[in-house]
């Protein structure tokens, strides 16, 4: 078994004070594979010190040496990618070659994509009687999650170090190990003492004081909506800023007569990539009421192609999801809607034939879903989709729009009528006759999918004060 039981601060790594350990679980064996200590409220007050301490000199650094110093730690990142991947795959349930191919590079992906923002972002701009700049916002606490782990820390420490700021860092305590490499790797690179900091732990712990801490002038979260609110409370008393990317339904509006075996292969892939757990998994297929036998066919076969087996298993299979609780979760939602009346087409409840032990689930097709139904409404965060059926367009975009969430959307059909439909949708990203975000652009949510931006420019300037300068000599 691993051990991280140090926590990174001020470059150095150190004991905690006061913490506890925490196992972290294998989902493909239910069996421990590493180990960490759960942070303290003395330890976020360390990190912090530690944090306001450098952005004194960090804030004040030429952009030229954040973008040497981006180039060092993509060039470092590359070096680690067998460690990262076999972490990743380890403790959050990835296939080892889709940790590989996807989950990986997702991270690197944001570094390189922030270094292309940072070589022709304008930190300053001149108006007719002002001058308007931006500035590092200052020390950032960032809240990451589990389902895509080195995604969501590098697009948040990547423009982080682009704008000046400094960080604590607290990812989830069920996929650490990625985590604390990165460290290993912002410190081989270079980055000063004290412009990164790592405290492991839970959100009651270490999550709970990153957002009060009254010298924390920004929270980034990523996590559940649950989660986001008990963040937002937490720092409502300093006003601070609260960046905050959330939960999400995303719908799958399938055009009246598109041509279902060529458009849906793509779109669907969403719901099974990462064994479901996307927040931007277009899971409520949205199908017109012509087409709804034959897009079922079309969804059944793709979903019973789909191999189940575990993570250091090299292959195209999916592994299992995350935790216990998690799975438990899905089961539920599950049997909610074949109880609320929902037709089982595929999948269902209970681990795949073969496996009495993982937190393996079945990939599964409901169709007849409503509404009304918990399963239409709450996010899965597994590999089940679901099929409603529509009237004409007006239903469609009603339906996909009648979500608290508004994270993502696709559409599945005819390219040129889909751009007339993505106007409509109330979301954050639309995807056409595909399901994830591009390279360099912005992304987060409407509604109770979050607030603020990130990736390319657009995470930089999230990540940063404006400031206005009036009566400047000419």
């Amino acid at each position: 078994m691993k051990s991280y039981l140090k926590h990174y601060i001020d470059g150095r790594w150190v004991e905690s004070e006061g913490g506890r350990r925490h196992e972290v679980i294998d989902p493909s064996t239910e069996q421990p594979v590493s180990e960490i200590t759960l942070g303290s409220e003395a330890d976020v007050d360390k990190a912090v010190a530690a944090a306001r301490k450098a952005f004194g000199s960090f804030s004040q650094s030429r952009v030229e040496d954040r973008i040497a110093l981006l180039e060092r730690i993509i060039a470092a990142y590359k070096d680690r990618t067998a460690d990262l991947a076999v972490a990743t795959s380890e403790e959050m349930g990835a296939p080892i070659s889709f940790a590989q191919a996807a989950q990986v590079p997702a991270g690197l992906g944001y570094f390189l994509g922030t270094l292309s923002a940072l070589k022709d972002f304008r930190f300053s701009e001149q108006l007719p009687k002002a001058r308007v700049v931006h500035e590092p916002i200052g020390v950032c606490g960032l809240i990451t999650p589990w389902n895509w782990p080195l995604n969501q820390i590098c697009a948040k420490v990547a423009p982080c170090i682009a704008a000046g700021n400094t960080m604590i860092l607290k990812p989830s305590e069920e996929a650490p190990g990625n985590a604390v490499i990165l460290a290993e790797i912002l410190d081989a690179a270079g980055v000063p003492a004290g412009v990164f900091n790592l405290v492991n732990g839970d959100g009651r712990g270490v999550g709970a004081a990153l957002s009060g801490h009254r010298h924390v002038d920004m929270i980034s979260f990523t996590g559940s909506t649950r989660a986001g609110i008990a963040v937002a409370q937490a720092a409502a008393p300093t006003v601070k800023r609260v960046h905050q990317e959330l939960g999400g339904k995303a719908p799958n509006l399938v055009l009246k007569g598109a041509d279902l075996p060529n458009v849906l292969p793509p779109t669907v892939n969403g719901v099974i990539a990462n064994s479901g757990q996307s927040c931007i998994a277009p899971t409520r297929l949205l199908v017109h009421e012509s087409q709804v036998f034959d897009a079922t066919a079309v969804v059944k076969g793709i979903l019973e192609a789909i191999k189940v087996d575990a993570a250091d298993v090299e292959g195209g299979h999916i592994g299992p999801v995350v935790n216990k609780a998690q799975y438990e979760k899905i089961q539920g939602l599950i049997q909610s809607a074949i109880d609320e009346g929902a037709t089982l087409v595929t999948g269902g409840t209970g681990r795949p034939d073969g496996r009495n032990s993982g937190f393996f689930v079945k990939p599964t097709l409901l169709t007849d879903v409503t509404p009304q139904m918990r399963i239409y409404r709450e996010e899965t965060f597994g590999p089940v989709a679901t099929i409603t059926a529509y009237g004409d367009a007006d239903d469609a975009i009603e339906m996909a729009n009648d979500t608290e969430y508004g994270l993502s959307a696709t559409i599945s059909g005819d390219p040129a009528e889909a751009a007339k439909v993505a106007p409509l949708l109330r979301a954050g990203l639309i995807t056409i006759n595909a399901w994830g975000p591009g390279g360099g652009t912005p992304f987060g949510g409407y509604k109770q999918s979050g607030n603020g931006r990130e990736g390319g420019k657009y995470g930089i300037a999230d990540f940063m004060e404006i400031k206005t300068i009036v009566g400047e000599p000419a």
